[in-house]
Protein backbone atom coordinates (compact mmCIF):
# COMPACT_ATOMS: atom_id res chain seq x y z
CA UNK A 1 0.00 0.00 0.00
CA UNK A 2 1.92 3.51 -0.96
CA UNK A 3 0.17 6.37 0.83
CA UNK A 4 2.99 9.03 -0.93
CA UNK A 5 0.47 10.53 -3.00
CA UNK A 6 -2.44 11.45 -0.31
CA UNK A 7 -2.73 14.89 1.03
CA UNK A 8 -0.29 15.74 4.37
CA UNK A 9 -3.17 16.39 6.25
CA UNK A 10 -3.90 12.15 6.27
CA UNK A 11 -0.82 10.67 6.40
CA UNK A 12 0.31 9.76 9.81
CA UNK A 13 3.55 10.99 11.48
CA UNK A 14 6.05 8.27 9.72
CA UNK A 15 5.76 7.45 6.44
CA UNK A 16 7.57 3.88 6.22
CA UNK A 17 9.05 1.87 3.36
CA UNK A 18 9.29 -1.71 3.38
CA UNK A 19 11.83 -3.12 0.75
CA UNK A 20 10.98 -7.33 0.43
CA UNK A 21 13.20 -9.27 -1.05
CA UNK A 22 12.85 -12.85 -1.52
CA UNK A 23 13.99 -14.80 -4.89
CA UNK A 24 12.28 -18.01 -3.65
CA UNK A 25 8.46 -16.98 -2.34
CA UNK A 26 7.41 -20.27 -2.83
CA UNK A 27 9.37 -21.79 -0.10
CA UNK A 28 8.85 -18.74 2.01
CA UNK A 29 7.02 -19.75 5.30
CA UNK A 30 6.39 -16.26 6.90
CA UNK A 31 8.25 -13.89 4.45
CA UNK A 32 5.52 -13.59 2.40
CA UNK A 33 3.13 -13.49 5.18
CA UNK A 34 4.54 -10.36 6.61
CA UNK A 35 4.96 -8.38 3.63
CA UNK A 36 1.19 -8.69 2.79
CA UNK A 37 0.46 -7.80 6.47
CA UNK A 38 2.67 -4.88 5.66
CA UNK A 39 1.17 -3.82 2.71
CA UNK A 40 -2.55 -3.69 4.17
CA UNK A 41 -0.96 -0.77 6.59
CA UNK A 42 -2.33 2.87 6.05
CA UNK A 43 1.07 4.81 5.95
CA UNK A 44 3.19 1.79 4.67
CA UNK A 45 4.47 1.68 0.86
CA UNK A 46 5.11 -2.31 0.95
CA UNK A 47 7.87 -2.84 -2.45
CA UNK A 48 8.07 -6.21 -4.08
CA UNK A 49 11.78 -5.68 -5.17
CA UNK A 50 11.81 -9.38 -6.92
CA UNK A 51 7.94 -8.58 -8.26
CA UNK A 52 9.52 -4.87 -9.70
CA UNK A 53 12.81 -6.34 -10.94
CA UNK A 54 13.08 -9.35 -12.05
CA UNK A 55 15.79 -8.54 -14.01
CA UNK A 56 17.64 -6.58 -11.69
CA UNK A 57 17.37 -3.48 -14.02
CA UNK A 58 16.74 -1.45 -10.76
CA UNK A 59 15.27 2.32 -11.61
CA UNK A 60 17.56 4.03 -9.26
CA UNK A 61 16.03 7.38 -9.81
CA UNK A 62 12.86 5.95 -8.93
CA UNK A 63 13.85 3.76 -5.54
CA UNK A 64 16.06 7.22 -4.72
CA UNK A 65 12.67 8.90 -4.60
CA UNK A 66 10.85 6.41 -2.54
CA UNK A 67 13.61 7.41 0.20
CA UNK A 68 13.58 10.46 0.01
CA UNK A 69 9.64 10.66 0.29
CA UNK A 70 10.01 8.29 3.55
CA UNK A 71 10.80 8.73 7.41
CA UNK A 72 11.49 4.96 7.72
CA UNK A 73 13.21 2.60 5.55
CA UNK A 74 13.25 -1.73 6.11
CA UNK A 75 15.19 -4.12 4.54
CA UNK A 76 12.71 -7.67 4.95
CA UNK A 77 14.44 -10.78 3.74
CA UNK A 78 15.39 -14.54 4.49
CA UNK A 79 18.91 -13.94 6.25
CA UNK A 80 20.56 -15.52 3.30
CA UNK A 81 24.48 -16.45 3.88
CA UNK A 82 24.72 -13.89 6.45
CA UNK A 83 23.76 -10.94 4.71
CA UNK A 84 20.77 -9.77 2.45
CA UNK A 85 19.46 -11.72 -1.12
CA UNK A 86 21.69 -10.72 -4.01
CA UNK A 87 18.77 -8.38 -5.61
CA UNK A 88 18.80 -6.53 -2.36
CA UNK A 89 22.97 -6.49 -2.45
CA UNK A 90 22.54 -4.71 -5.97
CA UNK A 91 19.95 -2.28 -4.55
CA UNK A 92 22.16 -1.50 -2.15
CA UNK A 93 25.23 -0.84 -4.49
CA UNK A 94 23.22 0.99 -7.10
CA UNK A 95 20.98 3.20 -5.10
CA UNK A 96 22.97 4.39 -2.20
CA UNK A 97 25.40 6.17 -4.21
CA UNK A 98 27.68 9.29 -3.38
CA UNK A 99 26.30 12.35 -3.42
CA UNK A 100 23.01 10.89 -2.60
CA UNK A 101 22.97 8.96 0.26
CA UNK A 102 26.68 9.92 1.77
CA UNK A 103 29.75 11.87 0.98
CA UNK A 104 29.73 15.21 -0.55
CA UNK A 105 25.95 16.73 -0.96
CA UNK A 106 24.70 12.91 0.17
CA UNK A 107 22.26 13.80 3.03
CA UNK A 108 19.12 12.78 1.91
CA UNK A 109 18.84 9.99 4.71
CA UNK A 110 20.34 11.60 7.13
CA UNK A 111 17.41 10.81 10.06
CA UNK A 112 15.60 8.45 9.02
CA UNK A 113 15.29 5.17 10.44
CA UNK A 114 16.74 2.31 9.23
CA UNK A 115 16.20 -1.48 10.41
CA UNK A 116 16.88 -5.14 8.74
CA UNK A 117 13.62 -7.50 9.47
CA UNK A 118 15.32 -10.68 9.09
CA UNK A 119 14.01 -14.61 9.28
CA UNK A 120 16.75 -17.10 10.28
CA UNK A 121 16.11 -21.07 9.66
CA UNK A 122 18.53 -21.82 12.45
CA UNK A 123 17.21 -21.40 16.29
CA UNK A 124 18.29 -18.63 18.60
CA UNK A 125 21.26 -21.05 19.79
CA UNK A 126 23.47 -20.90 16.84
CA UNK A 127 23.48 -17.20 16.84
CA UNK A 128 26.43 -16.81 19.57
CA UNK A 129 29.83 -16.68 20.38
CA UNK A 130 30.09 -20.39 21.11
CA UNK A 131 27.18 -21.42 18.71
CA UNK A 132 27.18 -22.56 15.05
CA UNK A 133 27.41 -19.30 13.78
CA UNK A 134 30.49 -17.72 15.83
CA UNK A 135 28.26 -14.36 16.14
CA UNK A 136 24.80 -12.85 17.15
CA UNK A 137 22.76 -11.77 14.65
CA UNK A 138 23.25 -8.11 15.40
CA UNK A 139 27.05 -8.50 14.83
CA UNK A 140 26.64 -10.78 11.49
CA UNK A 141 24.33 -7.66 10.63
CA UNK A 142 27.36 -4.73 11.10
CA UNK A 143 27.43 -3.80 7.78
CA UNK A 144 23.80 -2.97 7.67
CA UNK A 145 24.66 -0.93 10.97
CA UNK A 146 27.74 0.45 9.54
CA UNK A 147 25.90 1.46 5.95
CA UNK A 148 23.05 3.21 8.21
CA UNK A 149 25.72 5.41 10.16
CA UNK A 150 27.74 6.28 6.77
CA UNK A 151 24.11 7.60 5.94
CA UNK A 152 23.13 9.40 8.86
CA UNK A 153 20.53 7.43 9.56
CA UNK A 154 19.37 6.40 12.55
CA UNK A 155 20.27 2.24 13.23
CA UNK A 156 17.77 -0.07 15.05
CA UNK A 157 18.11 -3.66 15.94
CA UNK A 158 16.97 -6.67 13.72
CA UNK A 159 13.07 -7.69 13.66
CA UNK A 160 13.56 -11.03 13.62
CA UNK A 161 12.37 -14.43 13.72
CA UNK A 162 14.59 -17.93 14.59
CA UNK A 163 13.55 -21.05 13.23
CA UNK A 164 11.56 -19.69 10.54
CA UNK A 165 11.20 -23.42 9.16
CA UNK A 166 9.15 -24.19 12.08
CA UNK A 167 7.18 -21.24 13.06
CA UNK A 168 4.40 -22.35 11.90
CA UNK A 169 3.74 -25.75 13.54
CA UNK A 170 5.39 -24.27 17.04
CA UNK A 171 2.82 -21.81 16.95
CA UNK A 172 5.45 -18.90 16.50
CA UNK A 173 3.86 -17.38 13.02
CA UNK A 174 0.91 -15.56 14.55
CA UNK A 175 2.67 -14.03 17.04
CA UNK A 176 5.61 -12.80 15.29
CA UNK A 177 2.79 -11.16 12.51
CA UNK A 178 1.08 -9.65 15.16
CA UNK A 179 4.42 -7.89 16.82
CA UNK A 180 5.28 -7.11 13.16
CA UNK A 181 2.06 -4.88 12.96
CA UNK A 182 2.50 -3.70 16.48
CA UNK A 183 6.22 -2.51 15.46
CA UNK A 184 4.67 -0.91 12.28
CA UNK A 185 2.22 1.28 13.91
CA UNK A 186 4.43 2.29 17.29
CA UNK A 187 6.80 3.40 14.25
CA UNK A 188 4.46 5.12 12.00
CA UNK A 189 2.73 6.55 15.11
CA UNK A 190 5.64 8.05 16.68
CA UNK A 191 4.95 5.36 19.96
CA UNK A 192 7.95 3.60 19.63
CA UNK A 193 10.72 4.44 22.27
CA UNK A 194 13.87 4.22 19.55
CA UNK A 195 16.29 4.94 22.86
CA UNK A 196 15.43 1.98 24.20
CA UNK A 197 14.74 0.18 20.97
CA UNK A 198 18.56 1.11 20.16
CA UNK A 199 19.40 -0.87 23.32
CA UNK A 200 17.75 -4.34 22.48
CA UNK A 201 19.40 -7.16 20.90
CA UNK A 202 16.16 -7.51 18.64
CA UNK A 203 13.36 -5.61 18.22
CA UNK A 204 10.59 -8.19 19.22
CA UNK A 205 12.44 -8.73 22.37
CA UNK A 206 9.88 -7.14 24.83
CA UNK A 207 8.09 -5.38 22.31
CA UNK A 208 5.35 -3.98 24.51
CA UNK A 209 7.78 -1.99 26.99
CA UNK A 210 8.71 -0.46 24.03
CA UNK A 211 5.52 1.42 22.81
CA UNK A 212 4.33 4.10 24.76
CA UNK A 213 0.44 4.55 24.77
CA UNK A 214 -0.21 7.17 22.17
Amino acid sequence: MDDTDKDDETLPLRRILVLYAHPAQRSSHVNRWLFEAASGLAGVTAVDLYAEYPRYEIDIDREQERLRRHDAIIFQHPFYWYSTPALLKEWQDLVLEHGFAYGEGGDALNGKIFFNAVTAGAPEVAYRARGYNRRTLAELLYPMEATAHLCGMTWLPPFALYRSRHAAEEGLADTHRADWLRLLRALRDGTLDIKAAQARPRLNDGLAKLIREG
